[in-house]
């Protein structure tokens, strides 16, 4: 198991090789970034960038939304897996929006994961990146590389792995070193075929140098 210091090490390092790392999802509200996030679960940001402009057009506010039927949001997200849930969720989640919070995009953990189709992934993104709460989002790509590099045990649930992050990366670096995981486990450390041989971090991956040596 790495230790903390080992971990920003690591993570250091995967900044270095993605000084780009950021988000990929296109929003330009705080309630059209959450919008996007609820339909990036099994779906890829490009693929939710492809449908969210038309959707955005249609639904400019929470208000707007509500007021349509989960058939009236299908049409603009049916190339999208899931597609039928997603459309129940947009809804039933401007609704709420609506009803408890004033038309606002709520800012705390237990107010947005209160909401259809947020969870604690969702919730971590969008107080991250909207609201510039400190959080540490732990998608696939994060879990996948915390395991193999052995942040984490390798049956660490998604709670135990986001909090040994928060308790290895000092508060500030929290949201780009999200980034930075993510990156890494999208074009370096893929769930099939990871590019192990020319990796920087091979010297301290046991599961590197299983797949190498």
């Amino acid at each position: 198991m790495l230790t903390n210091s080992e971990i920003v090490n690591a993570i250091h390092e995967m900044r270095t090789m993605f000084p780009n790392a950021g988000t990929t999802l296109n929003g330009d509200t705080t309630f059209h970034f959450l919008l996007a996030t609820i339909l990036s679960a099994q779906s890829t940001d490009k693929s939710v960038n492809m449908v969210t402009p038309a959707l955005f057009q249609q639904f400019p506010t929470p208000e707007s939304l509500a007021k349509a039927e989960p058939s009236d949001v299908e049409p603009f997200i049916q190339s999208l897996g899931l597609y039928r849930n997603k459309a129940k969720y947009l809804v039933n989640a401007s609704r709420k929006i609506v009803t408890d919070f004033n038309g606002q995009v709520p800012n705390t953990l237990k107010e947005l994961t209160s909401l259809a189709g947020v969870g604690r992934k969702v919730a971590n993104v969008v107080l991250a990146e909207c609201f510039n709460i400190p959080a540490f989002p732990v998608d696939t790509h994060v879990s996948r590389v915390a395991r193999r590099l052995g942040m984490v045990d390798a049956n660490a649930t998604v709670l135990q792995i986001e909090k040994r992050l928060k308790e290895a990366v000092p508060r500030d670096e929290w949201l780009d070193a999200h980034h930075a995981m993510i990156f890494f486990g999208r074009y370096q450390c893929t769930a099939r075929n990871p590019k192990c041989a020319q990796c920087p971090l091979l010297p301290v991956c046991k599961y590197g140098q299983d797949n190498v040596f």
